[in-house]
């Protein structure tokens, strides 16, 4: 057998239906994916084509949201106190920089300032959303904003425009009462989280202010308006070419607010005090509208708008005045003799006799206590110890009435109350009583007689804000109403509740006359312990106070005089106007103003009150109408109060006695003190 290989040929047929197989099954694969890539083509255009053209939409467009302007704040005349004014400012957009730190380095050439706060700038650049601008300096100069506009295409990321900043007219005359508005701070985002509330986008914008103090705090959500936005076409990197006009949204203004406060007199106001410190507010005793609220000294709240710098922020508040301190209610002082009308209605209550007459040598002992006097007033009742500020008639009577009820009636006349303003942060300031005295000296827990005569004369541990002070004053004058301040007159266009709403006061009109005769009689009668100062010279326009001089130390056995601001006596005075018809009261502090309540607040309490009275068109008919002609008869009795004034009767010195220390502005309550005038 042969052993060669065998060779074998298949069929041509066969051959050419296995090429065929193939054929078919690459080609049917083929034709599964022309068909299905067919099918998703068709999916994307057909089907999801509005999906996927919003997405590229997306992509070329962008959102971008414009802080809306903020709401003016103005005069119950009208006038603006607190507005918006055009700013140049130079943004820095991170996203669109090669490179910051060489961007901020040519940008600082132009603007060298801008050096200064390198870390702070980039700190908030670093901060911002994505493709969002930030300020680097604002208030820009024409010249500063031309230059930047001159090389911005070679600053990339870099753009100057213009926007409306925070602008406070009347400078450091509001700052107080309107406060101001600042950044937003990490703090700010994080107490509306912990309300379980998500901040709003608008407050992530770098440019954005909310309101820090005042009214600006507290109607900040009015103030603030709703944000809009601008749709501004990019490019691929994200660099604004167009904006889309059509797609912008506006912002919408924030509410105007209206404040029945009155910016000649509140000017006035600060003029008067000068480089005292202290506070000063006025009310419409008809509806409880407050024309001035003012404290000093003061700051310019302008300085705050685009963040103070720290070295002029520690001097505002590091300087022993205080500045940064709203005094009309955040600080609380011992009232003094001003307290001694409440006081006088206190004993009328319980049912002192005003005509009995105790005698006032000088000083008055109480156990193994010897309290002292101002003067010598020899025998007095209740309207000449109201008159002459007589601490000896109130240390002798004051236990008729006891703590209680002097702590009720100065409850009923305004006292340890936050009225509902519409700004927060008030001190209710302090009234004892036997409830106070056994929480807070378990060792001691009993009231004794001895502790009344202080809260008699307004010290001890009896403390009181300026407001408080002028709506107490207020009441005294209405006479009938228990009327509450009022400061917020509208919010955009809607009115607020007067004042004037209220109940009567709980007080027999007898009682509260009698006292308001005393105070007329301070300003009134050459014997009164105002008459010089009280005089407000316009016509028949009389008006009616109360002086007070609270201690803010214990004197010890030295004197009471000292040359040292922190050392000296408080000085008040509370007073209304015309004495026959009250429209308006004034209640004036100067802290550590010095001996005597006619000495330094009455003066500017006169002044004050001549500017509310002169703004008053049916007060100008008054002053300006013609004097009636002058009648015949008997010459006026001498010591009344249209006699001839004399020289003021200068009451001899009390010697000086050991005193207990009494709270200043800022302390806790310290009984037990002897009062001045």
């Amino acid at each position: 057998m042969s052993n060669e290989p065998a060779i074998f040929f298949s069929d041509v047929n066969e051959r050419q239906g296995s090429f065929l197989r193939r054929t078919f099954v690459v080609g049917g694969l083929t034709a599964l994916g022309i068909g299905a890539l067919t099918m998703r083509l068709g999916q994307l255009q057909v089907v999801q084509a509005q999906e996927y053209s919003t997405l590229a939409t997306n992509n070329q467009f962008n959102f971008r949201l414009v802080p809306p302007p903020r709401g003016r704040i103005l005069d119950r005349n009208g006038v603006v106190i607190a507005g918006n004014r055009p700013s140049f400012r130079v943004l820095v957009v991170r996203d669109e920089t090669k490179d910051l730190d060489q961007t901020l380095d040519l940008l600082g050439r132009l603007l060298p300032d801008t050096l200064e706060r390198r870390r702070a700038i980039i700190r908030d650049v670093n901060a911002a959303p994505r493709f969002t601008p930030v300020p680097v300096k604002s208030d820009l100069t024409w010249e500063e904003f031309a230059k930047v506009n001159l090389y911005a295409p070679e600053l990339p990321g870099v753009m100057a425009d213009m926007n409306e900043a925070r602008f406070y007219p009347y400078g450091g005359s509001f700052a107080h009462v309107i406060g101001y508005v600042a950044k937003v701070s990490d703090r700010d985002i994080k107490a509306i989280r912990d309300k379980g509330q998500e901040p709003p986008t608008i407050l992530f914008n770098p440019g954005f202010r909310i309101g820090r103090s005042g009214v600006e705090k507290a109607l900040d959500a009015d103030l603030r308006g709703e944000a809009g936005g601008k749709r501004v076409e990019v490019d691929a990197r994200g660099r604004v070419v167009a904006e889309d006009i059509g797609g912008s949204r506006p912002a919408i203004n924030g509410k105007d607010v209206v404040l029945t406060l009155d910016a000649d007199v509140q000017n006035r106001a600060l003029e008067v005090f000068g480089d005292e410190s202290g506070a000063c507010v006025v009310m419409d005793v008809r509806n409880g509208d407050i024309l001035c609220m003012m404290s000093a000294p003061s700051f310019d709240p302008n300085l705050f708008v685009s963040g103070v710098p720290t070295r002029t922020y520690r001097a505002l508040a590091d300087y022993e005045r205080k500045p940064l301190l709203d005094k009309t209610i955040n600080g609380t002082f011992p009232p003094g003799s001003t307290f001694k009308p409440c006081t006088a209605l206190a004993l009328l209550q319980a049912g002192v006799d005003p005509s009995q007459r105790v005698h006032c040598s000088g000083s008055y002992r109480t156990g193994n206590r010897t309290q002292r006097c101002w003067g010598v007033h020899g025998s007095q009742d209740m309207h000449n110890a109201i008159k002459n500020s007589c601490d000896v008639y109130f240390y002798a009577m004051c236990n008729r009435a006891g703590v209680d009820g002097i702590r009720d009636a100065a409850l009923k006349l305004g006292f340890e109350h936050e009225f509902d303003i519409g700004v927060d942060n008030q001190r209710k300031g302090m009234l004892p009583s036997t409830e106070w005295k056994r929480r807070t000296f378990p060792r001691d827990p009993v009231w004794h007689p001895g502790e009344t005569t202080s809260v008699a004369i307004g010290q001890g541990a009896v403390t009181v804000n300026a407001l408080q002070l002028a709506t107490y004053t207020s009441r005294l004058a209405n006479g009938k109403k228990a009327i509450l301040p009022r400061l917020i007159k509208s919010v955009g266009g809607v009115e607020r509740p007067s004042g004037a709403a209220v109940p009567d006061l709980p007080f027999n009109p007898a009682h509260i006359e009698i006292v308001r005769q005393g105070m007329i009689a301070v300003a009134n009668d050459r014997s009164g312990t105002a008459y010089r100062q009280s005089q407000l010279g316009l016509g028949d326009i009389q008006m009616a106070g109360k002086t007070g001089t609270a201690q803010s130390r214990d004197y010890g056995s030295g004197s009471r005089k000292s040359d040292v601001w922190a050392l000296k006596d408080h000085n008040l005075f509370i007073a209304f106007a015309p004495i026959d018809a009250p429209r308006y009261a004034v209640a004036v502090i100067i802290e550590h103003g010095g001996r005597g309540g006619g000495t330094a607040g009455a003066p500017r309490a006169r002044e004050v009150m001549r500017t509310v009275l002169l703004k008053d068109p049916e007060m100008r008919d008054r002053i300006t109408r013609p004097p009636p002609p002058e009648a015949t008869g008997p010459e006026v009795e001498e010591g009344s109060i249209g006699a001839a004034p004399e020289p003021a009767i200068e009451a001899p010195a009390a010697p000086a006695a050991a005193r207990p220390r009494t709270p200043t502005a800022t302390s806790g309550p310290r009984p037990y003190l002897a009062n001045g005038q």
